[in-house]
């Protein structure tokens, strides 16, 4: 791709029309506790240049003012060179979003609109998901994912270092994340410690690709290697809690003045060798000198690569208490109304009692002995008896017997219930969007495990605590018998069966309609009612989902069989 970029490549700005991006990127509820903090001053990462705004000033709006009659504003963030952000609610999914605002005649507006667009095609969930970009009369605004749950960096290093794990973490999923979109034409261009998020699941999350830079004018002639400087520079603050320029930023004390960019491991003891020289590595391209003679990393690409070939770092050991060792009471002891000995003394072992050796215990012994051997006689003559006496009761024609009827049906063998066709299905969504991935519905009644129906996918395995469940509808054809349904699932998934009952003449629309009758969780799950069930219309409705290899959560239903 060519170097030269001005936050977004593939941009098109010509377009009038708004364009909604589309995303199946799902973000949780609840009020936000990172603000989007945006530094007034550029810092030195590359060298980026500013356009001129232009003369307009931010349009005047307040909070509770509402955007085409869904996004209601709620608090201004950021209020700087003819725009602004919010932290605004979709009143329609119900869920918060933050929202960039800017004049339509602004000089970065038809920008700002082309890398909006561009970032939403992108649709990666390694970054923070632009879900709308839109013109509207003299207004233009772009409406973005709102994290709750997530912390910026700049507050996790408000405490200290990241400990090495994190910090190994960070870089691995920041590069890579980069490395994609750069491939895409994307670039950031001001990606620093207040762009970069950990959610609550681990996961790091980038916001404000293309857009941020948009908004302020910056661009690059080489954006890659301003990227991985960026990286670089990210990498060394989670090390140090130094910024790695004589400047200070982002609420870090930067370097001593006149001494130049020194490794990290030498401006703080303990720091992991490989990842301070993989901080030089990408820093290298202001004019520093690669730590041990490695060379630098010019790109995101190569800055990934670098950390495949690093010894892989792997999560601390948990730690484990060990429990308190058990100590008996003096009660338990037979020592109750007797003073407890102290803990930790040495206890005097008793001394067993001499053998019987004398006359007397010799005696003793041999009429003992007598004794058991009587015993033993008498209670084998008592057995030989009893068994007799049984024999002879069961030869007798005269005695009855009585036959348990439930024994012997238990030892029958079950009848294989019959298998209930299937003669269609609807993706089911009620608490959404209403729709949920609907063109891969067949996949679930194909007689085909390869194939699956996949939700969205979301940011935690309970949606994202934006909805209880999604789920798909079954409709038997007729009011059947159902004595069992069999699902299959892509990785560990809760479901529950429910039903609409027999009285059901058409598909139910509202999740009222439908009452639970069973329930489980695994790959592969028997659901089987509690009594007997009749219904044609059935919905498999999935709980908690099973986490992916790229971070996100999502169920995938391969399969569904329903027996009588």
């Amino acid at each position: 791709m060519a170097e030269r970029s001005t936050a977004v490549d593939v941009a098109d700005n010509s377009g009038d029309k708004p364009l909604t991006a589309q995303t199946d990127q799902s973000t949780a509820d609840g009020v936000a506790n990172n603000r989007e903090r945006d530094t007034d001053s550029d810092e030195a990462q590359g060298s980026p240049t500013s356009e001129g705004s232009g003369k307009t000033s931010p349009p005047e709006l307040h909070s509770g003012h509402k955007l085409a009659r869904r996004y209601r504003l709620e608090e201004c963030v950021t209020r700087l060179d003819g725009f602004s952000s919010w932290r605004a609610v979709d009143e329609k999914l119900r869920r918060a979003v933050g929202v960039h605002l800017l004049p339509a005649d602004h000089a970065r507006a038809r920008s700002v609109l082309a890398a909006a667009r561009s970032a939403a095609l992108l649709g990666d969930p390694r970054f923070v998901q632009v879900l709308d970009a839109v013109e509207d009369n003299d207004l233009v605004y772009v409406v973005h994912e709102w994290l709750p749950d997530a912390t910026e960096l700049t507050a996790l290093l408000a405490s200290g270092p990241l400990e090495v794990y994190d910090a190994y973490q960070m870089v691995s999923q920041v590069a890579s994340a980069m490395a994609a979109a750069h491939r895409e034409g994307l670039a950031h261009l001001r990606l620093n410690p207040n762009a970069v998020l950990r959610t609550s699941t681990g996961q790091w999350r980038i916001r404000g690709l293309a857009v941020n830079a948009a908004l302020r004018g910056i661009s690059s002639d080489t954006p890659q290697r301003t990227d991985t400087e960026a990286i670089g520079a990210l990498l060394y603050a989670t090390l140090t809690q130094r910024w790695p320029y004589e400047t200070d930023a982002h609420g870090l004390a930067g370097l001593p003045k006149d001494i130049g960019l020194i490794p990290p491991d030498q401006v703080r003891a303990g720091v992991h060798r490989g990842l301070s020289e993989l901080a030089m590595r990408a820093l290298a391209n202001d004019g520093a000198t690669a730590s041990r003679h490695e060379s630098p990393c010019t790109t995101p690409e190569e800055l990934v690569k670098a950390i495949g070939e690093m010894p892989r770092i792997r999560p601390p050991e948990p730690a484990f208490t060990a429990p308190p060792q058990y100590q008996r009471t003096a009660y338990q002891q037979g020592a109750y109304g007797r003073s407890a000995p102290h803990i930790g003394a040495t206890q005097p072992v008793p001394t067993p009692p001499p053998p019987l050796q004398s006359r007397t215990g010799k005696a003793l012994k041999w009429g003992v002995s007598a004794l058991l051997i009587a015993a033993l006689g008498l209670g084998s003559w008592q057995l030989a008896d009893a068994l007799m006496d049984r024999d002879g009761s069961a030869d007798d024609p005269n005695q009855t017997q009585t036959v348990d009827g439930d024994n012997d049906k238990n030892t029958q063998a079950p009848v294989p219930g019959k298998p209930v066709a299937i003669t269609g299905a609807r993706d089911f969504d009620p608490f959404g969007d209403q729709s949920e991935k609907p063109s891969d519905i067949g996949n679930v009644y194909d007689g085909d495990k390869s194939t699956y129906w996949q939700t969205d996918y979301y940011l935690s395995s309970d949606f994202g605590r934006l909805k209880p469940g999604v789920g798909v509808i079954l409709d038997l054809g007729k009011v059947q018998q159902v004595g069992k349904v069999t699902v299959t699932f892509v990785g560990n998934t809760s479901v529950e069966l429910r039903s609409a009952g027999k009285d059901a003449t058409a598909e139910p629309t509202s999740f009222d309609a439908y009452q639970k009758v069973a329930g489980g969780s695994g790959t592969t799950v028997e659901l089987k009612p509690d009594k007997a069930l009749q219904s044609r219309y059935l919905l498999v409705w999935l709980t908690d989902l099973p986490v992916q290899a790229d971070g996100t959560w999502r169920g995938r239903l391969a399969d569904v069989t329903v027996t009588s």
